[in-house]
């Protein structure tokens, strides 16, 4: 008898405490809520389309299971994946963009300026949300085109000459990663690079 009241007891209490913890979808329905996101702007922020949002908030569906999107939802919401039941990811290693020096300027610039990942997404011109999403969750490393980081480099009052240092150092590796020698092409390399910070760093503003 004891024993069945035992497992009454802690039955009630595993159901209460389900109860009592929120879904996803309440969970993220109520930070869109209280950040005042739009849900088509929150769906540029992780990838998917307008739709999608509307299911990851309808109750009556399943919460996504997607890795990826799980992950980007939690850098948005600044929380960890595994926060979230329907995350089936492990935690891993630092992956290589978490390791990129540009990258790791741009976070502790965003750090400096007291600025949350909402807050800077709401500044970023919508097609370069998902890509700073990316590189907060280290799939991505510091972009190439110099327009986007024009972009970052305005919200995060970033100078040319500061960024141009991290691009320099990016564009090197990608060179070097699709197979130029760089001893052999020095000559090559220095004046390209000469080049491009004179016309970047002195005659343009990003």
């Amino acid at each position: 008898m004891t024993t069945n009241s035992s497992s009454q007891i802690a039955a009630v209490q595993t159901q209460s405490t389900a109860a009592s913890t929120p879904t996803s979808s309440v969970r993220l329905a109520g930070f869109l809520k209280a950040q005042h996101i739009h849900k088509k702007d929150f769906a540029d922020m992780i990838g998917v389309t307008l739709s999608y949002v509307y299911n990851l908030l309808d109750g009556t569906q399943s919460f996504s299971t997607r890795t990826t999107t799980l992950e980007r939802i939690a850098v948005v919401m600044q929380t960890e994946p595994n926060t979230f039941p329907e995350y089936k990811g492990s935690a891993q290693a630092p992956k290589d963009a978490l390791t990129d020096p540009g990258v790791r300027f741009l976070t502790d610039r965003q750090t400096r300026l007291g600025l949350s990942n909402v807050q800077l997404l709401k500044r970023l011109p919508k097609g370069l949300r998902l890509t700073m999403v990316d590189m907060w969750r280290g799939a991505s490393p510091l972009p190439l085109d110099w327009s986007q980081l024009g972009a970052l480099a305005q919200v995060l009052e970033i100078s040319p000459a500061e960024l141009y240092t991290y691009w320099q150092a990016r564009l090197q590796q990608y060179l070097i990663g699709g197979g130029i020698e760089p001893m052999e092409n020095m000559g090559l390399l220095n004046a390209m690079f000469d080049g491009a910070k004179t016309y970047l760093v002195t005659h343009q503003q990003p």
